[in-house]
């Protein structure tokens, strides 16, 4: 069936003797189970054996999909009330990254990760803010990124992964899937699974190294207990501090998590918690260039920041627990809340004047403090039966999320703003005011009731999905009162032909949400509420599993309504237009035994199809390159036991600034490599990893919609993990 009970995975249901069972189970997670069992096969002739169930250890313990060949992604993720399921029986384009690819790629953050798929890049780079990211080229805020299905849990900075099984990826507006984030972010959505315990004890150390003098230490311990080990706990606490790719910098992260899960036949429990403590010291600025520029000013010093004296400190508290009953063999109850408490404060340098062509500008200093306390939770009933010969998987199922926000923001006067140059940058000035204390500015309210049914005709072949989703945004101002509260109806209809066992043929029309807003008070029409606005998305694609290499392409459209002012009526409305076009082609696994290999590619057109009095119609939209590509390689040497290479190249084309289509960002491409070394010493295993990214130290700008920041220079990462 498309969509899965949810029922535990975990391989208790073996048809050895109990010690037997016992023992696979506890080999499984060390990855050779299947193997002894053949070996036993072929060792004694003659002799058969009933075949055995097992599944790895994510898989076993997290109800998670299976990962695929190679271990560097999995088979399917979390597509909220279409459940977890696997890639090919769903009619959307998704990446789901497992644990292994982001501890042999050292990955630090979610853009570590994401940026391996060409139709995903991000918009700061390491040693920025924090994370932001494109999809399908609109841009996706870090605030809309989930935790274990949640919107609005995730720090407002970046995410760590330590404590992180697996991050999917959904390409394409996802609120139908699991309602609005609390940004309205439409081109993709993008979750993170929490690690869980293991049947085989873990407890793992591993030491890192960034950068110019950044070190660091990552304790992962995992046990489980109980009758068939059906408790779990598993703890991670890193601390990293130095100098990382930012001369005369530091970045401290500080990192608590505990994960509690129960994995019984029918229920199956899970808590997590989280904190954070961050603070950056000369953090990669993100500025804008003067309007009317036709010509990008160089790169200055990737090492060097052009806001000298910036900092940064970031915080965050997290609470999550999921719920899951199977009240019969086809009937499921879920259930999910969470809180967070994250905050930042910011010294907050900002252009007085814009970049001009030679690096110019002027800066002004201020504060920029600001905090987000939020509770989310889900709650639905996943159900099979049948009508005839037609299976269906009907989800009932409701969210919200509630989020008190507050800040404080001062800048120094313009009349004291310094002049400065991206390549000689002139110290900040000085701050003269009180750092008050952040102060309530408002709240947000989003709730939305939904129902899909995915029906199954002619065996399975052919999967139909029809669902829509209720959505409502409730803005209330900091003492209350509405100042904003619409609604809006999402749809999703998605089709899943089977051609082949291992060949699916999709297509989807869906939607997603953004906030409507209210026309201003210069308007003609002032005051007047907009509902929530649908980009709304077509799509078809086709997906094919090769046994050990996985491969698909897709085409959409994505239309995104924009606001904009009648220039001759001055009515405020969501008249404008931005359609992106696109074709992504993407392959993924274990090409040769030992060899595992990860390419994409995406075209984009993406057009400003109505705009403001006609202005800029027809233009590029700005901010989203026409050609990225991918590709990468992993490669366990055949010469000598252990040692495996790895490299990969990530290619962004040219794209326009600004929607005038008068200044043109240059391409660029930066190659990554790395090695590791899988040995023993004194008899415990011990992974030696190096990665050194952006090998020929290119620089180039990282831009967005508006901003650009510079990209990170060579940066050199070492780690040496030891399990005891």
């Amino acid at each position: 069936m498309y969509s899965s009970i949810g029922r535990s995975s975990r391989a208790e249901h073996c048809f050895a003797p109990t010690p037997l069972a016992r023992l696979i189970r506890q080999c499984v997670g060390a990855g050779f189970a299947i193997a002894a069992v053949g070996a036993a096969a072929q060792a004694t002739p003659g002799s058969t054996l009933e075949q055995v169930t097992v599944t790895d250890q994510a898989q076993a313990i997290g109800n998670l999909q299976k990962t695929y060949s190679g271990g560097q992604l999995a088979r399917g993720g979390d597509l909220g009330i279409l459940g977890r399921t696997d890639l090919m029986n769903v009619p959307f384009s998704t990446t789901n990254y497992t644990s292994e690819l982001i501890e042999n790629q050292q990955a630090l953050t979610i853009s570590d990760v994401v940026m391996n798929d060409a139709s995903v890049r991000t918009l700061q780079a390491r040693g920025g803010y924090g994370d932001d990211f494109q999809i399908r080229g609109f841009s996706v805020s870090v605030r809309d990124v989930a935790m274990n299905g949640l919107y609005g849990l995730s720090p407002s900075t970046r995410m760590p992964l330590e404590m992180i099984e697996r991050v999917e990826v959904l390409k394409g507006p996802g609120a139908f899937t699991n309602g609005t984030g609390p940004s309205g972010s439409i081109g993709g959505g993008i979750n993170v699974v929490t690690k869980r315990a293991g049947d085989v004890p873990l407890t793992r150390l591993t030491a890192t190294y960034m950068g110019k003098a950044q070190f660091g230490t990552h304790l992962d311990v995992g046990r489980r207990f109980g009758e068939e080990n059906q408790w779990g706990v598993r703890a991670n606490a890193v601390w990293r501090n130095g100098e990382g790719n930012i001369d005369d910098g530091r970045q401290r992260l500080g990192l608590g998590s505990l994960g509690i899960d129960y994995a019984g036949s029918r229920l199956r429990w899970s808590f997590d918690a989280l904190a954070t403590s961050g603070r950056t010291n000369e953090f990669r600025p993100q500025s804008a260039f003067l309007a009317g520029i036709t010509q990008v000013p160089s790169v200055p010093d990737a090492r060097q920041s052009f806001y000298p004296g910036a900092q940064l400190t970031d915080k965050a508290k997290t609470v999550i627990s999921r719920l899951d009953y199977d009240i019969n063999d086809t009937t499921t109850f879920y259930a999910g809340i969470g809180y967070s408490d994250v905050s930042s404060d910011q010294n907050f340098p900002t252009a007085a004047s814009r970049i001009n062509a030679q690096g110019d500008f002027t800066v002004r200093n201020g504060y920029y403090d600001e905090y987000n306390k939020t509770t989310s939770g889900d709650i639905g009933l996943r159900t099979r039966f049948k009508t005839g010969a037609v299976g269906h998987t009907l989800v009932l199922a409701a969210n919200r999320m509630e989020r008190e926000s507050g800040y404080f923001y001062q800048l120094t006067p313009v009349a004291t703003a310094a002049p400065s140059n991206i390549y000689n940058p002139s110290p900040l000035p000085t701050i003269t005011f009180p750092r008050n204390a952040p102060s309530k500015t408002g709240e947000l309210e989003q709730s939305s009731l939904a129902v899909a049914d995915t029906m199954a005709f002619f065996g399975d072949r052919v999967l139909a999905t029809l669902g829509v989703r209720n959505q409502n945004v409730n803005q209330k101002s900091a003492t209350g009162v509405s100042t904003y509260d619409e609604s809006a109806i999402t749809p999703l209809v998605g089709l899943v032909f089977k051609v082949q066992q291992n060949v699916s043929v999709y297509a989807n029309y869906t939607a997603g949400l953004q906030p409507g807003g209210v026309a201003g008070a210069s308007t003609a029409n002032a005051g007047q509420v907009f509902a929530p606005q649908k980009s709304k998305q077509y799509e078809v694609g086709a997906k094919a599993d090769w046994g050990r290499l996985f491969t698909q392409v897709a085409v959409y459209q994505i239309t995104r309504p924009n606001s904009v002012t009648d220039p001759v009526t001055n009515v405020y409305s969501f008249g404008g237009e931005q359609r992106n076009r696109g074709l992504e082609l993407t392959a993924y696994g274990e090409v040769l035994k030992g060899l595992r290999a990860m390419a994409s590619a995406s075209f984009n057109d993406a057009k400003l199809t109505k705009t403001q009095g006609g202005l800029n119609q027809g233009n590029d939209a700005n901010g989203v390159p026409d050609r990225t590509f991918n590709f990468g390689l992993d490669w366990d040497t055949p010469w000598v036991p252990g040692l495996s290479l790895n490299g990969r190249v990530i290619n962004t084309s040219s794209l326009y600034y600004d929607a005038a289509n008068l200044l043109r960002m240059p391409g660029w491409t930066r190659v990554d490599i790395g090695a590791r070394y899988a040995t023993k010493l004194a008899n415990k295993p011990v992974v030696f990893r190096a990665n050194l990214e952006n090998v020929a130290d290119k620089a180039y700008w990282v831009t967005t919609t508006g901003y650009a920041t510079v990209g990170a220079p060579r940066t050199l990462m070492l780690s040496a993990q030891v399990d005891f």
